[in-house]
Order: C-alpha cells, then structure tokens, then sequence
C-alpha cells in the first residue's frame, strides 16, 4: 500500500463523526474503498482491521458480560463512555439515571449507564382491574441483567416499550459529544414508570424537584398520553410533582387523567403508606 492511499484511509476515519464502529462496519467500509484505492483489492476484513490498528489511531475495546457473549468495538481515536454504551445495540439512547443527571437533575454521576433499546411493538391492550394492578406490584420490578462491562463503568441494556424513539434528542454530554437521550418529560416518565434504574424513589422526587420551573406539565400530559400506558402512572407521576412542590393548577392537569385505581409507587412494596388524593401506596416516610 502507497503513503497516499494510507493518508485516504485517515482522513476518512476523521472525517466521520462517528468514533465507534463494530466489525460489520469496517467491513462495509472495506467494501465501498477496495476498488477505487490502491493496493486493498485483495485483502481482506481481518486483514484490513489488523493494517487499521497496527498503523492508525483505531484502538480495540473489549465490552465483558457475565451473563452475555462478549462485544468488540472499535474506537479511533477516543470515545466517550456514552458513545461506547450507545454502541451496544443500534437505534438505541440514553434513559433513566444516565439521563437525570445528563440534565443536570442530580449530582450523582451514576455507576451504571442505561440504554434504551425498542422492543418490536406488542399488544398490550387489556382490561384494566385492580385485581390484576395488585397482583402485577405485588412482586419486585424485574431488572434486566443485560449487562457489559467498561472500565469502572457497567451498561445497563434496558428493552423498552416500543414509543418510536417518543422524545429522544440530542444533546451535548461532559466531554462535548453530541448523544441521543431522553427529554426532560420522557426521562421524568420513564423514571416514574421504572424507578430501579433511577436510583430509586427518592431519587426521582428529586429530580422532579430540580425540574420543577422548566418541565412543562402540559408537555408530561401529553407524554404520557403518547406512551399509552396499561397502567395509570399518572397517579405515581401527580405524587412526585406534589411532593416536590408543583402548583395547584399543574397537579389538577395531572388528576384529570383519573383517579380510578388504588396504584403503587413501584414493584414489591412492604411497609407502605397510603396517599388518598393520588390512591397511591408509597414507602412508609415519604
């Protein structure tokens, strides 16, 4: 290979804003230059990864998994643990803990970063008895132990509700990278919905506290109207915007959705009190 076809194949990896790429996308990227560039016509994908790593800034990365087979990935140059996490599965984005404190609505840097992946879409469709409310919150939320290892950080892979990516956006991470993340009222919902993978109750009144002033109550109406949830959680979501101080007029915005049910504050509660306005069971101290 000639010093100009060397010189091309850095500058493309530059031009690209992209930092991570699996084995199927280098080999695509083969693929596209083996003809129109010198000395590449013949070789192939294990070779062409060995020459990129030997001879440029691309870097392996090893993701472990206890319980899953391992991931590769490949870095040129740097990339954020976010980018790394969002590598995982495509399409995916950032949810829950990691996109509290992406906006700034805690001070924790958690240990654990959560992606959200899409299920296929599913009937879920049922009818609603408190009976079946009951018996579903009477056990501990399930967790999903989809779970690799980066340096001290772990990835949570999260499969969720199939919503058409409902309120991702991009926005710009600590080391200035641009990643897909939740908006301020999906991340509240998501939060509310599976507060496990949010630190945990008291975590999420916390956050509803810091967003209070710039969430649009509005906006988390008509959220969660798009979500379609079986559930009522609009019930739990009303609890935490009065117990971080929401106005009158945002917490009846929230009621109107009903108040059929006797509902949970999340999965597996033992000592419990209960709310009346919101017919909420919570932990015993809130």
């Amino acid at each position: 290979m000639n010093e100009a076809t060397k010189s091309e194949i850095k500058k493309l990896f530059n031009s690209s804003s992209h930092p991570v790429y699996r084995i199927s996308d280098l080999a695509k990227i083969l693929s596209e230059i083996r003809a129109n560039w010198d000395g590449i016509a013949s070789w192939s994908q294990s070779k062409f990864i060995n020459f990129l790593l030997e001879n440029t800034d691309l870097k392996k990365v090893k993701l472990p998994s206890e319980q899953y087979q391992d991931e590769t990935r490949y870095v040129w140059r740097h990339a954020s643990e976010y980018e790394i996490a969002l590598s995982l599965r495509r399409n995916s984005y950032l949810t829950h803990a990691t996109a509290i404190f992406l906006h700034g609505l805690n001070n924790q840097i958690p240990a654990m970063i959560y992606v959200n992946h899409e299920q296929s879409v599913k009937r879920q469709r049922g009818t609603l008895t408190q009976e079946g409310i009951n018996r579903a919150f009477k056990s501990p939320q399930r967790q999903s132990n989809y779970i690799f290892e980066y340096g001290r950080k772990r990835i949570l892979v999260v499969n969720g509700k199939n919503t058409g990516r409902l309120g991702v956006i991009h926005l710009t991470a600590p080391k200035k990278e641009t990643v897909e993340v939740t908006n301020m009222e999906r991340t509240l919902i998501d939060s509310s919905v599976r507060p496990a993978y949010a630190g945990g109750i008291f975590q999420v009144v916390e956050a509803f506290k810091r967003a209070r002033g710039t969430v649009s109550a509005d906006q988390l109406v008509t959220t969660l109207k798009q979500l379609d949830y079986v559930y009522p959680y609009h019930q739990v979501i009303g609890f935490y915007m009065e117990k971080a101080g929401y106005d009158e007029s945002s917490l009846a915005k929230m009621e109107r959705l009903g108040v059929a049910f006797d509902f949970y504050a999340t999965y597996g509660l033992k000592k419990t009190e209960y709310h009346k306005r919101w017919r909420l069971f919570h932990p015993r101290g809130m």
